[in-house]
Parts: C-alpha cells; sequence; structure tokens
C-alpha cells in the first residue's frame, strides 16, 4: 500500500485558499506576489518524507492482512466456481457463508485502515503545515512579498504563474533547515488480529 500524504481541509482553511497581506493589512499594489505549492512543499520537507515513510511501515501490516482475505475470498469464490457441478448443495450452501463472513470482516477492517490512516495523515500535514505558514510568514515579509497564493487549492484563482514566483522550493529548503530531522527509530507496528483462516473443503 502506498502512504500519499492528503492536503486536509484544516491546511486550506490555514491558508484561506489565497494570501495574507503583512501584518495583517490589506496588500499595497505595489507589493510582489508569489505563489507556492502547499501540498508539494509539505510532501518534499525531509520532515514530511520521513513521515511518508513512517506511515508506510506503520500501515504494511494491516494492508498485508488485507490481501491475505482478500486471497481467502478469491480462494473460495474459485471453488464456488469450480464446483459448480460437483459440490453437493450443503458444501455450496457452506461456501458461499464462509465466503459472506470474511467479506464482512474484509470490509470491516478495510474502513478501519482507511480510518485511521486519514487521521494519521492529517495529524502530519496539521503538524508540519502549522510549522511551514511561520516560515512562508518570514519569508514573505523578508523578500516583499505581499501575497502567496497556494496553486494546489483545487479552487485557486490563479490560472497563470511565472516560475520566477514559485516559491514552493525556497520554503522546502528553508523548512528544512529551520526543522531538521532527526533520525528515527524504526517504528513497531502493533501486531494485526489473525484473520479467519478458510476451512478445508470436506
Amino acid at each position: 500500500m502506498k502512504i500519499r500524504i492528503a492536503l486536509p481541509a484544516v491546511l486550506a482553511l490555514l491558508m484561506t485558499s489565497v494570501a495574507w497581506g503583512q501584518g495583517g493589512a490589506a496588500a499595497p499594489a505595489a507589493g510582489k506576489v508569489a505563489v507556492i505549492n502547499i501540498q508539494s512543499a509539505i510532501t518534499g520537507t525531509s520532515e514530511g518524507k520521513q513521515a511518508a515513510a513512517e506511515l508506510q511501515s506503520q500501515f504494511t501490516p494491516r494492508q498485508n492482512e488485507l490481501d491475505n482475505l482478500r486471497k481467502q475470498i478469491d480462494d473460495l469464490q474459485n471453488r464456488l466456481r469450480n464446483g459448480a457441478t460437483t459440490l453437493s448443495d450443503e458444501e455450496k450452501a457452506r461456501l458461499q457463508r464462509q465466503g459472506e463472513s470474511l467479506t464482512r470482516v474484509f470490509q470491516r477492517k478495510q474502513q478501519e485502515m482507511q480510518d485511521d490512516a486519514n487521521d494519521a495523515q492529517r495529524d502530519v500535514v496539521d503538524r508540519i503545515g502549522r510549522k511551514m505558514l511561520e516560515v512562508i510568514d518570514k519569508y514573505s515579509k523578508e523578500n516583499g512579498y505581499s501575497v502567496v497564493f497556494d496553486i494546489s487549492a483545487q479552487n485557486t484563482p490563479v490560472v497563470y504563474a511565472a516560475n520566477q514566483n514559485d516559491i514552493t522550493q525556497d520554503i522546502v529548503k528553508l523548512f528544512d533547515q529551520a526543522y531538521p530531522v532527526k533520525a528515527a527509530a524504526t517504528p513497531r507496528p502493533a501486531a494485526p488480529k489473525p484473520a479467519p483462516a478458510a476451512k478445508p473443503q470436506q
């Protein structure tokens, strides 16, 4: 499973899809304007890359459990198809019940993992995003930018921006300097609950 850090609503609210005037005042007409892809900036930082790797490690065992359940379900379906004319009605009913039970377990575990992954990603983006806004604010004031637009937002009003106005990589570099990452110990994921095994054909 590939864990990708998504841009949640909390960060969009922080950015308000446009930008801020320096000191909270209206942006002067002569002020410079910049754009940033805040989502790319977050995932491009060393902290963002480390967080993505940690999430990948954290949820891989649960994804493997789901893959195992899916294989068991597929095996049962194949047995039913291949034995359509040879299996007894009783055996067909037993395999059908077993497949339905495994499918319910699969769907429940899949939803639980998705919810947990979304929460974990939201926490990561919230943590990094709040620090990044401080970096953007400092950079903008020091370089005379009055407004910074987030072009990663779907409803961005920006339809064109020259490359020299894109400060994404500058912010990534400054963020990594301000918040260097430390080597993290390999997380110990919780052992997944054993999946119910398919019963052998009698």
